[in-house]
């Protein structure tokens, strides 16, 4: 086993790896930018060393630098967590040329997986159904309106060298292709370093699942199930369970699609942990949507019905261990949510909140996980993801986990930035929502129906909700908080305590 580990990574996600570390007994590397200075944790880590300046490529994605600096503390292996260089078959490849184990796949299956267009190759080849689409980029407008036509509108035109939404366009008409072609292929190029876009055909209001898989150097590769992650915006997750409504509800669903996403995986030539995205029709069909060949932000709501223990996992099979279980064993319990908590407007299109947390208080009790990378008196920076924490519930059933979340959401509290909290607490209180009926656009028509039933905005009564917020939100002139108990007022029309 490894005696040391640089983590290549920083916020949540660094000290969640830190904490698997520290219960392993390995020592912990952080590294970190001018803006992370004071992060949590760079605090936490056994060891932190400086990379550089804030903008990412020169720091987090500057690879000499990570090395040099796994190499001076005498780091044996390094963890990519998810963003930055965590897909990146370059990174991957020079760690194994600089002597360091890096906890992820083989670089050749991150290539071969990590080119949207390879990946659906490798999915067609395995006997899984793929969405239907062009099998190589697009080189022309023509070419791409002669595609268009071919498949019908609406298509998305679609980055092929990477995802979270980066060089995605839907394209309802001829008359949107141009603009959309070469705005989809600059944001890919600035994203990625790569223009290349294809088209795939729309599947209408779909739902977006995927399997979660882990494997050995042995050969033994099983998966932990699915994952619903329809809630998006701007083609990002924000909200998951585990288990899907739909595959509660559609026996054999969840067996079906860990075949193939194993399939997939050995085709690749695939271990470590990775993720099988799918996208479902309405009559449950499923075609493969893409691979990430890394951990996954939302990985909590897997650990927490399952009860294993995937970081764990990660660092034991990256080490040469067996998987200590067999597809047999693993079983699932209940039922988990995750909220994705960001510095950021769901008001003003998700835009984000930088800036200091002047106070912080966060939700606790049976069944609630925490992952977060913040403190009170921290500035979150502008430089990188908005991310503040992972929130995430178990319950014996879906309608308890909800509940419990609610809960969570109301103990907790964060000011001085605005957070996508409230967000979360009118999403779970939605029937579509309550009633499992998931999709990719239904965060759009969500605030849509809001908007056409919101009443009459009472100009009067909205300045007493601003100046009761105002107050009671911040430390008076004296320093003083206000004590427990006070109410402030919530936008949905009812009160909740002022933690």
């Amino acid at each position: 086993m490894f005696r040391k580990i640089l983590i290549a990574n920083r916020g949540e996600i660094a000290v969640r790896i830190i904490r698997a570390l520290r219960e392993m007994n390995i020592r912990s590397v952080a590294v970190y930018s001018d803006a992370d200075r004071a992060s949590l944790h760079v605090r936490m880590a056994d060891e932190a060393v400086h990379i550089g300046p804030s903008p990412a490529p020169e720091s987090y994605l500057a690879i000499e630098r990570i090395l040099h600096a796994a190499a001076s503390r005498g780091a044996e292996a390094v963890h990519p967590g998810y963003g930055f260089l965590s897909e990146n078959a370059d990174f991957a490849a020079a760690c194994e040329d600089a002597g360091v184990v890096f906890i992820g796949p083989p670089a050749e299956a991150m290539r071969k997986m990590g080119s949207k267009l390879s990946a659906r190759q490798v999915a067609r080849e395995a006997g899984v159904p793929v969405v239907p689409g062009a099998e190589c980029g697009i080189a022309s407008l023509e070419e791409a309106r002669r595609t268009a036509a071919a498949f019908g509108y609406p298509v998305l035109l679609k980055a092929s060298a990477g995802g979270g939404g980066k060089g995605m366009r839907l394209v309802a008409g001829d008359h949107e292709l141009e603009a959309a072609l070469r705005d989809a292929a600059a944001e890919a190029q600035a994203a990625f370093g790569d223009p290349a876009v294809y088209i795939e055909k729309v599947v209408e209001r779909p739902r977006h699942l995927e399997v979660q898989l882990i494997g050995d150097k042995h050969g033994d590769l099983v998966h932990l199930g699915e994952r619903e992650c329809s809630l998006q915006r701007r083609h990002q997750k924000v909200m998951e369970e585990c288990p899907s409504p739909l595959a509660a509800s559609r026996p054999g669903l969840r067996e079906r699609m860990g075949e193939a996403a194993i399939r997939v995986a050995r085709a690749a030539g695939y271990r470590n942990a990775g993720t099988v995205e799918f996208l479902v029709d309405r009559d449950a069909n499923f075609y493969f949507l893409e691979m990430n060949t890394r951990l996954q932000v939302e990985h909590p709501v897997t650990e927490l019905v399952t009860g294993l223990d995937l970081v764990k996992l990660q660092i034991q099979v990256a080490a040469g261990e067996r998987l200590p279980f067999e597809q047999a064993a693993v079983s699932w319990r209940g039922a988990a949510l995750e909220c994705r908590i960001y510095a950021e407007d769901p008001d003003n299109n998700f835009y984000p909140s930088p800036g200091l947390i002047m106070r912080l208080e966060r939700p606790a009790g049976p069944g609630v996980r925490l992952d977060s990378g913040v403190y009170q008196g921290w500035t979150v920076p502008l430089d990188y993801d908005p991310l503040l924490a992972k929130l995430a519930v178990q319950a014996a059933t879906r309608q308890e986990a909800i509940a419990r979340m609610i809960r969570a959401l109301d103990e907790y509290y964060v000011a001085g930035i605005k957070t996508n909290l409230s967000f979360f607490r009118r999403i779970l209180e939605d029937p579509a929502f309550l009633a499992g009926e998931l999709h990719t656009t239904f965060i759009e028509e969500f605030f849509a129906r809001r908007k056409h039933s919101a009443p009459p905005a009472d100009p009067e009564l909205e300045a007493v909700a601003a100046l009761v917020a105002a107050v009671h939100s911040e430390p008076d002139g004296a320093g003083h908080s206000p004590p427990a108990g006070w109410n402030r007022w919530r936008a949905e029309g009812r009160s909740e305590q002022l933690r």
